[in-house]
């Protein structure tokens, strides 16, 4: 049997939700299935001396794990003020205009639909909230408005569902692109590298200790499920669903509607790339 410690990331053994660095807390929404796993992930972030907080991806419209987000603050004496969103799939979202009402924040995120109460989210903006500091990553692929946090004073990257602390993601397409994907898993491993990143706080899923060698196993799975999609092709497997019904056979069929999207947008890639007629 595999440990966890031998799983590609390190993830963290044990329930999920709670503690997971000096600054960050997990609230687990209560909503699983095959595409959230164990459910999405709520993250309260505060300086430990500082009685304001700062909520990363409320969740879905759920009033009990809303108001469990709210009391998990309270509990250690932080008021929610301000709400930040990864992106804008309805499990990290939908809560948002809810949590909105219950702690009179703002919601920020890149896409302007999204946002609440005015000012949105930029490429490289750094959000400072009871002397909080977080960097805001362009991180596009899983969809066009997906960001990622870094959080340097712990070392730690909110990765939303660019990375998942279990399997891989899904390539959302057409919103979602692969070249975008790829850029952005690349750009995640120059930062970790560069600034020492270790761990990872993601959408779904557990943490991960391991940073680099999460970013490193994602790269090394997109190249593999490139090339298998590239000989499909060339073995005469057309649509999506064809490639799916191959290269995902050993797959939970429940999962093929995720997969052929992100085929759709493996086939795109090969296409925009001259690797496929």
């Amino acid at each position: 049997m595999t440990s966890a410690t031998e799983l590609p990331g390190r993830p963290r053994a044990g329930a999920i939700g709670g503690p997971a660095t000096a600054r960050a807390t997990c609230v687990l929404a209560p909503n699983p299935s095959a595409m959230t796993l164990d459910g999405t992930n709520t993250w309260i972030v505060a300086e430990p001396d500082s009685d304001l907080a700062v909520v990363i991806d409320p969740g879905p419209l759920d009033d009990t794990h809303l108001q469990a987000v709210v009391s998990t603050a309270e509990a250690a004496g932080k008021r929610v003020a301000l709400t930040l969103l990864t992106h804008g799939h309805p499990d990290h979202f939908d809560g948002a205009a809810r949590f909105a009402e219950l702690t009179g924040t703002r919601v920020r995120a890149l896409d302007p639909a999204l946002r609440l109460g005015g000012e949105g989210l930029g490429i490289g903006d750094v959000v400072t909230t009871g002397g909080l500091e977080l960097h805001v990553l362009s991180t596009p692929g899983h969809t066009a408005d997906s960001l990622c946090f870094h959080l340097p004073a712990d070392r730690a990257l909110f990765t939303g569902d660019t990375v998942l602390g279990r399997g891989t993601t899904v390539v959302a397409h057409p919103e979602g692109r692969l070249g975008d994907y790829l850029d952005s898993l690349r750009r995640l491993r120059a930062l970790a590298v560069e600034e020492d990143v270790r761990t990872i706080l993601p959408g779904h899923g557990p943490v991960l200790d391991d940073a680099r060698g999460a970013i490193d196993f994602y790269l090394v799975h997109r190249a593999k499920r490139l090339a298998q999609v590239e000989t499909a092709v060339e073995n005469g497997y057309r649509s999506a669903a064809e490639v799916v019904a191959h290269v995902y056979a050993d797959v939970d069929r429940s999962l093929w509607p995720a997969a052929e999207l992100s085929v759709r947008a493996q086939l795109e890639y090969l296409g925009e790339h001259g690797l496929i007629q």
